[in-house]
């Protein structure tokens, strides 16, 4: 398969789709890498906690699983890489 360090699809999985909706589900980035950021390309929800706080909630986000993702989040974590060497 041409490029398939791009692109990984885990049908084995148990929670595979775990999105519905994208034709060819990108399992590469399954955990996404930008679940701690604050700025973030996808469409998060943020919930509001009883005692005050937020939760960023991603279940509705397919960001990190669109093959189209990839370049856009190698880019931003080679830049994240860059910033950890400079400090």
């Amino acid at each position: 398969m041409e490029n398939s360090y791009r692109f990984f699809a885990n049908r084995d999985c148990q929670y595979y789709p775990c999105h519905s909706g994208i034709k060819d589900m990108n399992c590469l980035f399954c955990y996404c890498p930008f679940y701690l950021a604050k700025n973030c390309p996808g469409k998060p929800e943020y919930l509001k906690q009883k005692e005050g706080g937020v939760v960023k909630d991603c279940t509705n986000c397919t960001f990190p699983h669109e093959k189209e993702s990839y370049d856009i989040i190698i880019s931003w974590l080679s830049r994240q890489s860059v910033r950890k060497e400079e400090s």
